[in-house]
């Protein structure tokens, strides 16, 4: 039997892909029988506490006067995995999301020397294709990349934009290690109380549209609302979107304009929403960026197809004309007339919800992808330390 590891995972604690990510990861790690640290700023979103198997470390930074107006993260960060691995002897750091966790582990690695723990980077999207590569950053970024022990990317098409976008040569290897998703907690279940909760005078074939993201301008709310208003034109249909951010009082006030705010919920936040995307009937992604696409995956899992932006990883997880629609960025008409073709046909709405859930099923469980990570882990504290 082979020897249980102690593992550290390092990512954002927001509301957001790589997070969930991250501590899904580290969640079934435990589960597996290592040892499980979380060092960031908060406690992630999914993780509710500490367990002999899970284990959080807070990364604080100094109120020092001095330093009030500078971003010190990067540095307690690297500081905390210092102290985190030298007491608790880690064997593998991996980080989520380049900027700044892959330089954070990088300096800790170059601080422990011979004591380092092996350091996997996971890249999840806008690490590659727009924050790392902003020239503030993109030189020490690459560097890190480069560095790693291990790089990690959900999609073919992310390897590929960050060989190009870091210039970096394509012998260096990256694996192509797809997101997964919990096929239990994310099953079909065509239970409409929760959608009449929230709207009270829904009538019984009535469509209702959905979308999840953080709402940043590159998920495009704006085209998530023109959608919904086509096609409630020509069908009266209900849209509910889940998560916050920055373009949520855009929407709201574009809605209010139309006239349709009452056909639209803002739920913000929700850690767990599974009963409504299984309820809903149109998943919306008119993202201009996407390296994957998480929620998109969460709800073919629930046999609910997907209407999205042909481009980035999406091609790689959508099937058009399968699974679910896919149309060229910004064009909402055609957008909109593929969400008319599966909510005003019912049969061929089935045909397309039962082969979304069959191709997760076969591409997209947990068990793969964990052991393919767990398989990494021991490959690499098989080989030399990388100093």
């Amino acid at each position: 039997m082979k020897a249980p590891l102690n593992v550290a995972i390092t990512c954002f604690p927001t509301f957001g892909g790589s997070g969930m990510v991250a501590t899904e990861i580290g969640l079934a790690m435990a589960d597996r029988g290592h040892r499980v640290h979380f060092i960031a700023r908060d406690l992630p979103v999914r993780l509710h506490g500490s367990t002999r198997q899970v284990v959080f470390h807070e990364v604080t930074e100094t109120d020092y006067p001095a330093l009030q107006q500078s971003s010190t993260y990067p540095i307690a960060l690297a500081s905390k995995m210092i102290e985190v691995a030298s007491y608790e002897r880690l064997d593998i750091l991996h980080v989520h999301y380049a900027v700044p966790h892959a330089t954070a582990a990088w300096m800790a690695r170059e601080v422990l020397g011979h004591k380092a723990p092996r350091v996997v980077t996971t890249l999840h999207g806008t690490d590659t294709t727009l924050v790392g590569i902003d020239p503030s950053y993109l030189p020490i970024t690459r560097f890190s990349i480069i560095r790693s022990d291990a790089v990690t990317v959900p999609s073919a098409y992310l390897r590929r934009a960050t060989w190009r976008g870091f210039d970096i040569p394509e012998s260096v290897p990256i694996d192509v290690i797809a997101n997964f998703v919990d096929t239990a907690r994310y099953a079909p279940r065509r239970d409409r109380a929760c959608l009449r909760a929230l709207f009270p005078a829904l009538r019984e074939h009535e469509p209702v549209l959905i979308h999840i993201s953080n709402f940043r301008p590159v998920k495009r709310i704006s085209d998530v609302i023109a959608i919904f208003t086509e096609v409630h034109q020509q069908r009266p249909c209900r849209l509910v979107m889940v998560g916050d951010g920055p373009e949520r009082s855009p929407a709201e006030r574009m809605l209010r304009e139309r006239g349709l705010e009452g056909r639209v919920a803002f739920l913000g936040k929700q850690d767990r929403f599974e009963e409504l995307l299984a309820a809903a009937d149109v998943f919306l992604l008119p993202s201009e960026q996407e390296s994957f696409g998480l929620a998109a995956l969460e709800a073919l899992s629930c046999g609910i197809p997907v209407v999205a932006s042909d481009l980035g990883g999406i091609p790689e997880l959508v099937m058009h004309g399968e699974t679910g629609f896919l149309a060229p960025l910004g064009d909402v008409k055609a957008m909109a007339g593929h969400v008319l073709t599966l909510v005003e046909d019912p049969e061929r709405w089935a045909g397309f919800s039962r082969r979304a859930r069959a191709n997760v099923l076969e591409r997209f469980q947990k068990e793969p992808a964990i052991d393919r990570y767990e398989a990494l882990y021991r490959r690499l504290m098989a080989g030399p330390l990388r100093l």
